[in-house]
């Protein structure tokens, strides 16, 4: 078996294949007990013919046995072909940074650009103001889609961006317009960064955000164009470093 292990800052994203590059495994596991022990336990007696660790805490692992790293660029360009054959750019909000990238050929990446300045344009923001407002984040978008009002979040940084959310709690605002405030201010921030390469092209939607509903109508609005979300888009990372590993 042959393992793509995506790090990220919250979970833990665990992909298995065959030679074949049939998924036989896909596991999501918590960070908190620490990831090196949580990764050894799950590999435990395990058929390793190969692993390849990606992800904001990729480093944080000890080798293992037949174990690369490379980064989370490399393998959400290379996962994204598992879903699509067309498509030239990925969008990635993670929970530290957010990403757009230019596909070239057969998985490989033409170039990138990225936030990691600040969380105010990534998922962790996303997942502070949910618990603020008292959504749970796989609801959050949900919730949020039909707003009496636009409500406006203007900081670029997530700790100012906070405190503007519970201002707007303070005076009474309903917790779906400043949800929805939310989203637009990620939303077009990330936008922003993406349209010098996203406009025209075919572009898909990857990372744990992309399965809010909410945030990927803001993404295709703010682009004028379709956004692609594949069927796993929090497993997009885990299974390109597993076809890597497979090669």
């Amino acid at each position: 078996m042959y393992y793509g292990i995506d790090i990220g800052s919250t979970y833990i994203k665990i992909i298995g294949m065959d030679k074949e590059k049939n998924i036989l495994e896909k596991v999501v596991l918590s960070t908190l007990a620490g990831a090196q022990d949580t990764v050894s336990t799950y590999l435990q007696d395990k058929n390793v013919e190969g692993i390849i660790f990606t992800g904001y805490g990729r480093y944080m692992i000890d080798s293992f046995e037949k174990s690369k790293v490379v980064s989370e660029i490399q393998a959400h360009a290379k996962g994204i072909t598992y879903f699509f054959d067309n498509v030239e750019v990925v969008i990635d909000i993670g929970g530290q940074d957010s990403k757009v990238i230019l596909l070239g050929d057969n998985g490989s990446f033409i170039d990138f650009k990225m936030n990691d300045k600040c969380a105010a344009g990534t998922g962790k923001f996303l997942e502070i103001a949910a618990s603020r407002l008292g959504y749970s984040l796989d609801d959050f978008g949900l919730n949020c889609q039909n707003p009496t009002k636009e409500v406006e979040i203007n900081s670029m940084c997530a700790v100012f961006a906070e405190s503007e959310v519970i201002s707007l709690v303070a005076k009474k605002e309903t917790p779906q317009n400043i949800g929805y405030g939310v989203h637009m201010s990620i939303g077009t921030r990330v936008a922003n960064m993406a349209k010098s390469m996203a406009r025209g092209r075919v572009t898909a939607f990857s990372g744990g955000a992309a399965q809010n509903p909410l945030l990927a109508k803001i993404l295709s609005q703010e682009l004028e164009s379709d956004i692609l979300v594949p069927q796993y888009p929090q497993f997009v990372g885990a299974i390109g470093a597993c076809m890597l590993a497979v090669k």
